[in-house]
């Protein structure tokens, strides 16, 4: 059987922070197989428009801060009322405050958050309406290692990120009956934002473009939904949240301490599951209080 081509033809993406590294290559590519893109980006968008637009592509810039509600929302009428429709909304924009969480100003904290988490509201919410009206939509946030795991140094950007996978866990189910499907992407590149973090035969291997078939997959429109896809250097994974089967212990004066042994079997993974909803624990929490007392 013929592998089927992953194209974009008569799709409009917004890309934010598409001036370089990953959200440039992203723009590109997304172009490059037929989509028309906005390309936003406080700094450089103009100059990945010129490229589209010489390698034959459609691509309009924006400069909106994501922090601006109200020019985001300009931005997507903007594409709107160029193209038609919006179908592809890229969460990619980001900046890096890193130092250890005493060291750290609050005001970094909350800037880190303002930008990836609050841009990527703002963006999810002026396209949201669009979508829905459309019965399409795609939506990719990028989230991070550092979210999902810890890094050190990085309490402002992991608490963001990872904010992003409980928002897409969401938007993924509210959507589903509006032919949204939203993802998470977990980049590892060689970017602005990662300049001076790695040795340079490292940052050889990371090169954005090697991200770049995961978020083509994941903003297809075959994508899945709900997905947390991780690439890097050319090898791609799949994070989950998972919940254990856990273990019924009833509520005594005693819990706590049996709690504490316990814990072992609490935390064995076996029979883990990936819950469809947040619904879900509550359903397994109450089957087993209801198994206890039959």
């Amino acid at each position: 059987m013929a592998q089927k081509t992953l194209r974009f033809d008569g799709r409009v993406a917004l890309v934010t922070g598409a001036g370089g590294g990953l959200g440039r290559a992203h723009a590109l590519a997304l172009a490059a197989r037929g989509a028309k893109v906005v390309v936003n980006d406080l700094g450089a968008a103009q100059a990945v428009v010129d490229e589209i637009r010489a390698a034959g592509g459609e691509a309009i810039a924006s400069a909106a801060s994501v922090t601006d509600f109200d020019a985001v929302q300009a931005m997507v009428a903007d594409a709107v009322n160029t193209w038609g429709r919006l179908d592809i909304l890229v969460n990619n924009a980001g900046i890096l405050r890193d130092k250890s969480f005493a060291k750290m100003p609050i005001e970094d904290f909350r800037l880190v958050l303002d930008v990836h988490l609050m841009g990527a509201v703002h963006c999810c919410k002026a396209a949201w309406g669009v979508m829905q009206a459309q019965q399409y939509g795609r939506i990719v946030m990028t989230t991070s290692s550092s979210g999902l795991y810890g890094n050190f140094g990085q309490s402002n950007y992991g608490a963001a990120k990872m904010a992003l996978v409980g928002l897409m866990q969401t938007l993924s189910i509210e959507g589903a009956k509006h032919g949204i499907r939203v993802n998470c992407l977990a980049p590892t590149a060689a970017t602005r934002m990662t300049e001076g973090l790695m040795p340079p035969e490292v940052l050889a291997m990371l090169q954005p473009e090697a991200v770049v078939p995961a978020l083509l997959w994941l903003a297809s429109e075959d994508a899945p939904t709900r997905a947390i896809g991780c690439a890097g250097a050319g090898t791609f994974e799949a994070a989950h949240v998972t919940l254990t089967r856990g273990v019924h212990l009833g509520i005594d004066a005693t819990t706590p301490e049996r709690l504490a042994e316990a814990w072992g079997e609490v935390s064995d993974r076996d029979g883990e599951q990936v819950p469809g909803s947040g619904a879900a624990q509550t359903q397994q929490e109450i089957a087993a209080a209801m198994s206890a007392v039959r």
